[in-house]
């Protein structure tokens, strides 16, 4: 049992984890300390570094907060309020959550599209795939709210839009790592298939489409994490009516750090688990085509 608690990467975890909370409370002093020095020399209070410590740690709009104050937060938004409401954090990662799959969906099915005309059609590899990949030069903050006016000028609103600007971020690393997979079959497996008189489409189903694979869930698993970042990103422009964007935006607006941390940290947790959802597909799908996972 030690042997095997040893071996495992729980202990290097926690000790990366425990160094990361002790610089953060670290931190949170040295960032909120001149707010509190001046309010002492204000309203001429005495101070020790204890004092100063506390209050650092206890200040209502930190300018950093504390990792206790975030939980506490987060507890409150999560555990005490029904998911329904609309102060509740489980109610605005739901609207987020999604925004994300709509548009995760949207953007893997067109990069695969694009990849399979890449490889298989030469002209679209000359003239689509520089622009596929200047489209990527265009910041998001630019354009999303130019989709989101644009299409609700149209009567398209709500879920829609978000997940366009989903799919815009996630369909890049998707077409990118298909053209790699479909191209990775050895040039005398390819000349094989052509000895035995197999059809494109054969060739693309028994082997092009098999070792592009583990290119394709590579890729995927950075789309899901980006289509959750173009989700959010799609929520700033909206009116801050709901989701994890619209809770950072008006959380901002009121000076609510507390508030912007804790969805800040509920998108990075609903990040690792659509990252470990895929991953757990990836290893399912393996094991039915008889690979493993390396």
């Amino acid at each position: 049992m030690i042997r095997r608690l040893r071996d495992s990467s729980l202990i290097p975890v926690s000790v990366v984890v425990a160094f990361i909370i002790l610089i953060w409370y670290a931190g949170a002093v040295y960032l909120n300390s001149p707010v509190l020095i001046d309010r002492y020399e204000r309203q001429k209070t005495e101070w020790n570094f204890e004092k100063l410590r506390q209050d650092a740690w206890a200040m209502e709009r930190p300018i950093l907060p504390a990792p206790h104050q975030i939980l506490k937060d987060m507890n409150k938004s999560i555990l005490q309020r029904k998911v329904t409401s609309k102060r509740s954090l489980v109610y605005h990662g739901w609207v987020t959550i999604s925004s994300t799959l709509v548009g995760f969906g949207i953007g893997a099915l067109l990069g695969i599209v694009l990849a399979v005309g890449i490889v298989y059609i030469p002209t679209l590899n000359r003239s689509v795939m520089p622009w596929i990949i200047a489209s990527q030069t265009i910041p998001i903050l630019a354009i999303a709210p130019m989709i989101i006016v644009g299409l609700g000028s149209i009567g398209l609103t709500g879920l829609f839009p978000k997940s366009i600007i989903s799919a815009y971020l996630c369909f890049f690393p998707v077409t990118i790592g298909m053209v790699k997979g479909l191209r990775s079959p050895d040039p005398i497996h390819m000349d094989l298939m052509k000895t035995y008189c197999a059809s494109d489409s054969h060739t693309f189903f028994k082997l092009r489409w098999p070792s592009s694979t583990p290119f394709l869930f590579a890729s995927l698993k950075v789309s899901i994490a980006i289509s959750l970042v173009g989700a959010i990103v799609g929520e700033l422009p909206a009116g801050a009516q709901a989701g994890l964007g619209a809770r950072l935006l008006t959380g901002s607006y009121y000076g609510q750090t507390i508030q912007i941390w804790s969805a800040l940290i509920c998108a990075s947790i609903l990040a690792a688990i659509l990252v470990f959802l895929m991953i757990a597909i990836e290893k399912i799908v393996l094991k039915k085509m008889g690979g493993r996972l390396v």
